[in-house]
């Protein structure tokens, strides 16, 4: 199977493009029409767009993604230049889902209790759209903010919406995959002037609290996606290397049980968890100047630095 993924990407003269990623290089969208017959109206206008329209436009897109490769290998085509653009997120999700102590050692490291889990189901929150951030931008710790944390997951798009979805069916459902970095405010996950011990809501949704990138790889272009390895780096030094067949509930589980209680639609994203190796569960937090890198096997690295604010 051809790898390529979807990238957006902005201009010098501030202007956002989508592009065609091979091998870690950028193809303008546009300036690959020149070179193959034609290219899908969708994803010339934006990643967003192609991704709200997926289950339609996904075999066009692979198809002409193979031409697109094939005018590569004759040198018809040529990347986007260093320096003269910006990477940016993927895409705009409408919707954010989270899933919370979804990896044993994980929850073992917080002092998460959990049940059995014949005797459970997915804990999952919403994290706001807002926390969106591009792979290479600023992450800014808020003054009120004392203990910040990182979190390497695999980000699933949806692309074919539903309800009632089953977990066999699931990830036929799936357009593709995203690295996501849940970056959270341990201390504002908790409070005590509330009978309600943790806010997820709020120690996870400040704006910059969700890097994601560096592009949208097609669920085609992966296979199994509880293969993937997940790695994170804080200034060159290894937190977490995880494997996503750690999961305590599948990717596809999580489809199914989120389907059971609303209607998916096209772009919605879920954040599949996080394996061992947070700031939490080593008594480390993050500061301004400290770089995190967090990258996951088959689709890239997004790297961002902390900023105070």
């Amino acid at each position: 199977m051809l790898w390529y993924a979807l990238a957006t990407y902005e201009t010098n003269a501030g202007l956002k493009r989508p592009a065609w990623v091979f091998d870690s290089e950028l193809y303008d969208v546009e300036a690959s029409l020149a070179a193959i017959d034609g290219t899908p109206d969708a994803l010339r206008a934006s990643v967003g767009e192609t991704i709200a329209q997926w289950q339609a436009l996904c075999p066009e897109t692979a198809a002409c993604a193979a031409r697109v490769a094939q005018a590569i290998a004759k040198q018809s085509l040529k990347p986007l230049a260093q320096g003269s653009y910006r990477l940016c997120a993927p895409y705009q999700p409408a919707r954010v889902f989270a899933t919370a102590s979804n990896y044993h050692e994980h929850a073992k490291e917080m002092g998460t209790q959990l049940a059995a889990r014949a005797e459970s189901s997915p804990y999952i929150f919403i994290k706001a759209e807002t926390s969106i951030t591009d792979p290479g931008a600023k992450v800014v710790k808020p003054r009120e903010v004392e203990r910040l944390d990182w979190e390497v997951e695999l980000g699933v798009v949806i692309g074919t919406g539903g309800r009632h979805i089953s977990v066999e069916q699931a990830l036929e459902h799936v357009a593709g995959y995203v690295v996501f970095n849940d970056v959270t405010s341990r201390d504002l996950t908790r409070r005590s002037d509330y009978p309600f011990s943790h806010d997820w809501f709020r120690g996870k949704s400040f704006d910059t609290f969700g890097p994601m990138g560096p592009w949208f790889v097609p669920r085609d272009c992966l296979g199994d996606p509880q293969t993937l390895r997940l790695t994170l780096d804080v200034n060159g030094e290894r937190m977490q290397d995880g494997s996503a067949g750690e999961m305590i509930f599948s990717v596809a589980e999580q489809i199914a049980y989120l389907s059971r209680i609303m209607t998916l639609k096209p772009g919605d994203l879920i954040a599949t968890g996080t394996p061992t190796g947070v700031g939490m569960g080593r008594g480390i937090f993050l500061k301004a100047g400290d770089v995190m890198r967090a990258g996951i096997e088959g689709i890239g690295t997004i790297e961002n630095q902390v900023v105070a604010e």
